[in-house]
C-alpha cells in the first residue's frame, strides 16, 4: 500500500482508483469563485501573483490537499554530508526553506503501485537528477522552480506528482474545469506531454485532453464538456476556450508552466498572465525552464510564492555533454553541397534532424534533397496539424529518416534515437542553438551535432566557443580566429574533420 493512498478521512469523497467514472461524488466545482473580476486589472493581478495567498479571502473556495510527502526511512537516515555528496555528484543545486532530501531510488518516493508499474514498464532504472530532487519538492505541495536542460526527465518530474494530486481531490462535478493545467509553448510539446499523461494516468482512470490551435475545436470542446482532470494547452487556444465558456479554471489547484523561457521568447507573457489571473492564488505552481535569463526570473517572482528552486548543472547556458559538436565555417552558397556530402558520410538509416531558419528554405531544401534521392520531409508552422503529425510519424518510424525543420520543432520534440542534428542555418540565439542540438543525446544516449557557421553569424562566435569549450569540444582554428574578431577565413577549406567513419555504399532509398 502506497503511503499516498487512503489518506482522506472520508474516502468516499475522493477518487476511487478502480472506478470507471470521472464524474459524480465529491464537493463539485470548487465553490463559488465569485469575484473573478477582483483579478481583472493589471495592478490587482500583480498583487495576486506576488503577495502571500494568506492575504486573500478564500472562503468561497473548496479546501484542497496538496502536501502528500512522507519521507521514507532510507531517505530520513541520510546524513547532511551524504545529502550534500549526492547533490554534488548529480550536480543538483537547491534553494528555499526546509528543502527535502533527494531520493535515490524509485522505492524511496513511495508513489502508488499503479504509477510505479508504469514507471518500471517504461524501463527506468533510477530517478534522473531533476526527478530525484523535484519529486519530494512537488509532493510537499510547495511552489517549485526547476531549471534543467532538455531531455532531463522533467516531464515526469511534474507529471507523477500531478497524478497523486488529482487522486486526492474530490471528483469533478458537471461543469467543472480541470484540476491540473499544464501550459506549453508549442503544439508538439503539448501533444507529447499528453501522451505521457495517457500512459501514466491510465491506471487511475484520469482523463486528459490537449488544447492547441491549428485543428478543429469540436473534439477539444467535447472533451472539456465531458470533464477532464488534466488539460495540457498552448496559451492562445486555451484563452479562446475560456472566453467561449467551454471550460473554466475554478478547480485548478496544480499549475505547470513548462518551458517558460520558450513561452516568453514566443511572446506569450500577456496570455500567461491572463490565464494565471483566473486561477485561485493558493494553487501549487511548478515553473520549468531550461535557461534562467532575467525575464524568466521576474515572471517567476510574479507567479510563485515561497518556492523551492532546483537547478541541475548550472544556470549558465551550456550544452549536453553527451553530444559531440562539430562546427564548420562555410559560405551560404556552399551549404547544400556540404549537407549532401555530410549525408553521404553519416547516412545509415538513423534519424537526422536538419534545422533551418525559414519555412521557404525548409521547403526548398527538402524538395532538392528528395529530387536527389534522399528520404527527406519537412515540418514548420505553415503546415497543417494533420500534415505535421504525419511527417512526425514518418520520421519517428524511420520511413523518412531525414527531417528538415524550423525552430517550431526545436523544443518539445521528443523523438527517440535522433542520432544527428544539423544546423543548416545557425539560429538567432545561443539558447536556440543549445535547444536545437538537444534533440539528440537524450535520456543518456550519445549524439552528434554538425553546424554550418557563416560570416553573418560571426557575432555569435565568442559565445559559441564558450559553449564548445565548456562541453570539452574541439574548437577549430578558423572559429577561434572569428571569436577573436578576425575576419572569417576563405570558406570550404576541408569538410567536417573528425567525423568518424564514412558512409559506405550508395543510397538505396526510394
Amino acid at each position: 500500500m502506497s503511503r499516498y493512498d487512503s489518506r482522506s478521512s472520508d474516502p468516499s469523497s475522493y477518487r476511487d482508483r478502480k472506478s470507471d467514472s470521472g464524474l459524480g461524488g465529491g464537493s463539485g466545482g470548487g465553490g463559488g469563485y465569485e469575484g473573478n473580476s477582483r483579478y481583472s486589472s493589471s495592478s490587482q493581478r500583480e498583487k495576486v501573483e506576488v503577495s502571500s495567498p494568506k492575504k486573500f479571502d478564500l472562503d468561497g473556495l473548496t479546501h484542497f490537499e496538496k502536501n502528500f510527502y512522507v519521507e521514507s526511512p532510507s531517505v530520513a537516515s541520510m546524513t547532511e554530508d551524504e545529502v550534500e555528496e549526492y547533490r554534488i555528484k548529480r550536480q543538483i543545486t537547491v534553494e528555499g526553506k526546509d528543502v527535502p532530501k533527494p531520493v535515490k531510488e524509485f522505492t524511496d518516493i513511495g508513489f502508488p503501485e499503479y504509477v510505479m508499474q508504469e514507471v518500471l514498464k517504461a524501463g527506468f532504472v533510477e530517478p534522473t537528477a531533476i526527478q530525484s530532487q523535484g519529486w519530494p519538492m512537488a509532493l510537499k505541495g510547495r511552489d517549485l522552480i526547476g531549471i534543467a536542460e532538455t531531455g532531463s526527465g522533467k516531464t515526469l518530474a511534474y507529471l507523477l506528482p500531478a497524478i497523486v494530486h488529482v487522486n486526492a481531490q474530490p471528483f469533478l462535478a458537471p461543469g467543472d474545469g480541470p484540476i491540473v493545467l499544464v501550459l506549453a509553448p508549442t503544439r508538439e510539446l503539448a501533444v507529447q506531454i499528453q501522451q505521457e499523461v495517457s500512459k501514466f494516468g491510465a491506471s487511475s482512470k484520469i482523463k486528459s485532453t490537449c488544447i492547441y490551435g491549428g485543428v478543429p475545436k469540436g473534439p477539444q470542446v467535447r472533451d472539456l464538456q465531458k470533464g477532464v482532470e488534466i488539460v495540457i494547452a498552448t496559451p492562445g487556444r486555451l484563452i479562446d476556450m475560456l472566453e467561449s465558456h467551454h471550460t473554466n479554471l475554478r478547480r485548478v489547484t496544480y499549475l505547470v508552466l513548462d518551458e517558460a523561457d520558450r513561452m516568453l521568447d514566443m511572446g506569450f507573457e500577456p496570455q500567461m498572465k491572463k490565464i494565471v489571473a483566473q486561477i485561485r492564488p493558493d494553487r501549487q505552481t511548478l515553473y520549468w525552464s531550461a535557461t534562467w535569463p532575467k525575464e524568466v526570473e521576474l515572471l517567476a517572482k510574479q507567479f510563485l510564492y515561497n518556492s523551492y528552486k532546483v537547478v541541475i548543472g548550472s544556470v549558465d547556458l551550456k550544452a549536453n555533454h553527451a553530444i559531440r559538436q562539430i562546427v564548420e565555417i562555410v559560405s551560404e552558397s556552399q551549404k547544400y553541397n556540404k549537407v549532401v556530402k555530410l549525408l553521404e558520410d553519416i547516412m545509415d538509416g538513423s534519424r537526422i534532424l536538419i534545422f533551418m531558419d525559414t519555412k521557404k528554405g525548409c521547403d526548398q531544401t527538402t524538395r532538392q534533397l528528395r529530387m536527389d534521392g534522399w528520404p527527406a520531409l519537412s515540418i514548420h508552422g505553415d503546415k497543417s496539424q494533420a500534415e505535421r503529425d504525419w511527417v512526425l510519424a514518418e520520421f519517428k518510424s524511420g520511413k523518412s529518416p531525414i527531417m528538415t525543420a524550423t525552430d517550431v520543432a526545436a523544443r518539445g520534440l521528443d523523438v527517440k534515437d535522433v542520432k544527428y542534428v544539423v544546423n543548416y542555418d545557425f539560429p538567432g540565439s545561443l539558447e536556440d542553438y543549445v535547444h536545437r542540438i538537444g534533440r539528440t543525446g537524450r535520456a543518456g544516449a550519445k549524439g552528434t551535432a554538425y553546424t554550418f557557421f557563416t560570416a553573418a553569424n560571426a557575432r555569435f562566435a565568442k559565445e559559441l566557443i564558450g559553449i564548445l569549450e565548456e562541453a570539452g569540444q574541439k574548437v577549430s582554428p578558423d572559429l577561434a580566429s572569428m571569436g577573436r574578431g578576425a575576419p572569417p577565413p576563405p570558406s570550404g577549406l576541408g569538410g567536417f574533420r573528425d567525423r568518424g567513419r564514412g558512409f559506405g555504399g550508395g543510397r538505396t532509398w526510394s
